[in-house]
């Protein structure tokens, strides 16, 4: 049995971890659909939460299979980030191959001049009229490392609250709430698109994990008194 105050600073160190996660992932929304700027065309929210659920069904899996014993939590953790880097990675490998293939395009970035990753010059490969378009490396790596955070604090999520229910289905019912408010979180914080770590909107970051500190600590004390099962402790 985990004590209440471990169950309490697991769940919001997970909630942080998924708000400061969303800074990472390349968004680009509307314009990002038509090619007008760099990013995955859809909404912060829909993206975080997408890669935040296939995340949380991989660690679901592993949970069911090895237990929830303190010495699999790392396996439990480890199978939720995977899971959820294959699916936004996936995301922005299909995405590219529409830019590239399907509009014409080269993935570039008009927030920066070098790749600083590969280096490679990027203002040369901007169509007139645009912000970028694609996902160049820097953004392909930031939302893989994006995915890895997410992950892995969904996970934690879940795997604390299952430890307050043992019920898979309401830890992860709760778990996705969390993420969703700290989805939110961030999605406010951004305040539009975001190509990454690069990105000077990044420099947000430290406003918006004050306010999941917040926030995620409040859930977190609902959570487990609301939760079946939490009223005992």
């Amino acid at each position: 049995m985990i004590d209440p105050i471990t169950l309490i600073l697991g769940i919001t160190l997970g909630g942080v971890l998924v708000c400061f996660a969303v800074h990472f992932i390349p968004v680009g929304g509307a314009p990002a659909a038509m090619a007008q700027t760099t990013g995955i065309g859809t909404g912060t929210t829909m993206l975080a939460t997408g890669s935040g659920l296939t995340g949380l069904v991989s660690a679901g899996f592993m949970l069911n299979a090895v237990g929830a014993g303190v010495d699999q939590m790392a396996l439990v953790l480890a199978s939720g980030a995977v899971g959820a880097m294959l699916m936004l990675d996936f995301t922005m490998l299909i995405a590219n191959a529409i830019y590239v293939w399907g509009v014409g395009v080269v993935p570039a970035s008009a927030k920066v001049k070098y790749d600083p990753i590969t280096k490679d010059r990027q203002d040369l490969y901007v169509s007139q009229g645009t912000e970028g378009h694609g996902m160049p490396t820097v953004c392909f790596v930031s939302g893989t490392l994006g995915a890895l955070f997410g992950g892995v604090g969904g996970s934690l999520v879940y795997w604390m609250l299952y430890h307050v229910s043992a019920d898979p289905a309401m830890s992860g019912i709760f778990a996705i709430g969390i993420f969703l408010v700290n989805s939110v979180i961030a999605s406010y914080n951004i305040g539009g698109t975001i190509e990454g770590f690069h990105d000077p909107k990044f420099k947000r970051l430290p406003k918006a994990v004050v306010a999941s500190l917040v926030a995620t600590f409040l859930c977190a004390l609902i959570a487990i008194y609301v939760v079946p099962g939490g009223a005992v402790l």
